[in-house]
């Protein structure tokens, strides 16, 4: 069953309303932004041409220049703001506001815990543009409370967005209950894999690398899954049954203290940090840790070390030394040392890291929440 587009953007906007915008958002100047937009509108003649040829582009540039230690934590808050409101100006703008929508009902939303709503919400103003009546969730959706509005209104899909890969577990159980409702399900974000790897080992029925593609697949319609089939996790991911990612998220408070402790005698600069310094190294602990046990849960050996070969970068663009990577995960894989495919995960980083070339621009696959 497929959904004809009510809209055909084609659009073009010009290089210099890309550098135009981000000047605006890196200064946390909104008027200038939500003036640069509009213009754009009216020289591109269509909204999502805007949305995903000018916003999109500049806040992954965001994302890119926080990595790369050029904008603070701050300034990036303040451009995604921007963002969020110059959205809502152009959704509203009466020449090309979406009039009231008679296609297929859809839900978009973040699921619990993913707190980077933008991706979705450019996805959930598309589709209104082209016809569907989307119900936008918004961030951070716990699956108990999404399960419910599927109950409540029969959406003909879901579309559940994903930036941070270490979400993947907590997607899949939203991915398998929605199904279990009998509404099909279309993943989205970085957290799925630059080739939607990890949306079809989670068992969604659908995938999409952005926006524009998301809404042609939806347009071609999902099969709607059987709520009466029986699914449970084993059938998807049945390497769980090893135990090894229960254990370690289980045990991830305990490894990173011991790991902290050892570091002081594997890296002894580590010594005289400050207790700040002490502080982020154990959030930066807590990452790893967080990582490992989901590149555990997905079985990809590549999903931790591209967090470990990204988190150097970022370590480096903060003049902090990213060899002090490598005992940490030493000290990781010997706290493990009964867990096979742990072990493996840990050394499959650490020789990455060993032949690692500093990147001249860090790619990011998910800043850490």
């Amino acid at each position: 069953m497929s959904t004809p587009s009510l809209r055909h953007p084609g659009g073009v906007v010009p290089d210099h309303a890309r550098e135009q915008l981000w000047s605006a958002v890196h200064e946390g100047d909104e008027r200038r932004a939500a003036t640069v937009v509009l213009d754009a509108l009216e020289r591109a003649g269509d909204a999502e041409t805007v949305l995903l040829d000018l916003i999109a582009p500049v806040q992954a540039r965001v994302g890119t220049e926080w990595a790369a230690n050029r904008l603070t934590v701050a300034q990036e808050h303040t451009a995604t703001a921007i963002h969020e409101r110059v959205i809502a100006v152009l959704a509203h703008h009466p020449d090309h506001r979406s009039e009231s929508p008679r296609g297929p009902r859809l839900t978009v939303a973040c699921v619990d815990g993913e707190w980077h709503a933008l991706p979705a919400r450019l996805l959930a103003e598309v589709l209104r543009l082209r016809g569907w009546r989307v119900d936008f969730l918004g961030a951070h959706v716990p699956t108990p409370h999404l399960i419910a509005h599927l109950h409540q209104t029969g959406p003909r899909a879901v579309a559940l967005s994903s930036s941070i890969p270490t979400h993947l577990p907590t997607a899949h159980m939203a991915i398998t209950a929605s199904q279990a409702a009998g509404v099909p399900v279309i993943a989205g974000g970085a957290a799925f894999g630059p080739d939607g790897r990890y949306a079809r080992a989670l068992g969604a029925d659908g995938w999409a690398p952005d926006a524009r593609r998301a809404a042609t697949v939806l347009e071609r319609g999902l099969d709607r899954p059987d709520p009466m089939a029986a699914h449970q996790t084993v059938d998807d991911l049945p390497h769980l049954a090893d135990q090894e990612y229960t254990i370690v998220a289980r045990t991830a408070h305990r490894l990173v203290k011991e790991t902290l402790t050892g570091l002081e005698d594997r890296f002894p600069p580590m010594r005289g940090y400050t207790e700040r310094q002490r502080r982020h190294t154990a959030e930066d602990l807590a990452h790893i840790v967080e990582y490992l046990a989901t590149a555990l849960y997905v079985a990809d050996d590549e999903l931790f070390t591209r967090f470990v070969l990204w988190t150097a970068d970022i370590l480096t663009a903060r003049r902090v030394p990213a060899h002090s990577l490598d005992p940490a995960l030493e000290l990781l894989a010997l706290q493990l040392k009964d867990f096979p495919r742990a072990r493996r995960t840990l050394a499959h980083a650490r020789e990455a890291l060993g032949t690692r070339t500093p990147a001249p621009t860090i790619p990011g696959p998910g800043k850490p929440a």
